[in-house]
This record gives C-alpha cells, structure tokens and sequence, in this order.
C-alpha cells in the first residue's frame, strides 16, 4: 500500500502543462506561444523554438531578446545572434569565480581595479569601445603608458558575457527593465482569461484551451488598440 500511495504521489507531481509566451514589450502582443508538459524547463526545452518561430514566420524589425537569469544558457545567446539581434539576458553566475582584470559585469578595469566606461558599439565588427575611467583623469599610471585609453571587445569572443549594449550600461538596464511586459501579459490571462484554472487532464483539450486563449488575447487587444486609435482621431479632428 505504501509503495502504492508513493507512485501516485510521483504521478501526480508530474501532472500539468506549460505554456511558453514571447511577447513584444513595446506592443505587448503575444509574438509566439508554445504548450508542452509542465516538468520541461522553459529555458533549456522551449526557448530556442520560441525564437525559432519567430523568425520563421514573423518579418519584425527586433532588435532585443530580453530574458531573466533562468534564460542564460549559452545557446540562446547564440541563436539570437543568428537572428541577427542582441541578448539582454541576466547573467547567472553558477558558482563562478572572478575574472582577473574584469569587474562584475566584465568590463575591464585599470591598474588600480577601476572600471572602464561603455562608450559605443560598432555593428559592422561587432566590437564593443570602452574608455578610460574617470578616476584615472589625475592618475600618474595614466601618463606612464601603463593602462589603455581605450579597450575594445567582440562580443563574439563571448556572447553570454559581452552584449550590445554592454552590461551593466544604464542603456542595458533600460532594456532590461521592458521584460517586465511578459509578466504583464502572464498576470492578464490567468486574470482576466482564466487560463489559471484549465482542469483537463488530456493535453489535447489543454492545448486547445490555451490555443484559444493566446488567440482571444491578441484579438482583443488588436480590436482595444484599434479604438484607442480611432478615439484619437476624433479628439484630434
């Protein structure tokens, strides 16, 4: 009987489905959406054919792939350099040491361990400039030749830890902060689309439920937009 209860327990633990949403953070439409089991990891299992997708069957001017800690694994970065656009993942240390040389967000750093400062990135080589610290204005080293003026890094040398822009710029985390859009769309259709509460037991009734959802969402934000558009026109008129 114990042994019984405890494949049950197993069972049911392994119960439930997932679904997997890329959204545009400026329109916040649902771009491309993916069910599977509830046990895959959504980073290593789901994310490439996500972005796969996207590029297959939408033609849209992206620029970013913006994701959290739970997304930085070397071949999403590497696949949203296939697709010709930059990753702003968060960077999950995993137990790793400290660059020598290098600070938090591996920028280099100067003699006496100051950072260098992101200044630009060149698309056509792929290189990251970075330019003397402010600190080393009045530093005696500076005069000596003993650190650069200037440092420039291709991001292709790492992608998971060289982007564009760099990390730890104040114009990455303005990026960054736009992922916060998934969670909007997450938070209203579990709300407003009761996707929370599916209680089918097949994944194939599950699928079409959350087919439809995704479906319903992006209309009625197609239908709410084109309203908002229409009511500005006439306060304009």
């Amino acid at each position: 009987m114990g042994r019984e209860k405890e494949l049950r327990r197993t069972k049911c633990f392994w119960f439930g489905y997932k679904g997997h949403l890329a959204v545009g953070t400026s329109s916040q439409y649902i771009l491309q959406a993916l069910f599977s089991s509830g046990s895959l990891n959504d980073g290593k299992a789901m994310t490439i054919p996500l972005l796969k997708g996207i590029q297959e069957r939408l033609h849209l001017p992206l620029r970013y792939q913006t994701m959290d800690a739970g997304y930085d694994y070397e071949p999403i970065y590497e696949q949203v350099h296939r697709m010709g656009q930059q990753s702003v993942i968060a960077y999950n240390k995993r137990n790793e040491g400290e660059i020598i040389g290098y600070d938090k967000h591996f920028a280099p750093t100067c003699f006496r361990e100051h950072s260098y400062r992101y200044d630009s990135f060149d698309p056509k080589y792929e290189t990251l400039k970075y330019t003397r610290p402010k600190e080393c204005a009045d530093c005696p080293l500076a005069n000596e030749g003993i650190c650069q003026k200037v440092y420039k890094v291709k991001i292709t040398s790492d992608l998971r830890r060289y982007t564009a822009p760099a990390r730890g710029s104040q114009a990455w985390k303005n990026i960054f902060k736009r992922r916060t859009a998934v969670e909007r769309v997450n938070a209203y259709l579990k709300e407003f689309f009761q996707l929370n509460n599916v209680r089918y037991r097949t994944g194939k009734r599950a699928k079409i439920h959350f087919d439809m959802v995704t479906l319903i969402y992006n209309a009625s934000k197609l239908a709410a937009d084109r309203i908002n558009v229409q009511l500005n026109q006439q306060q304009v008129a």
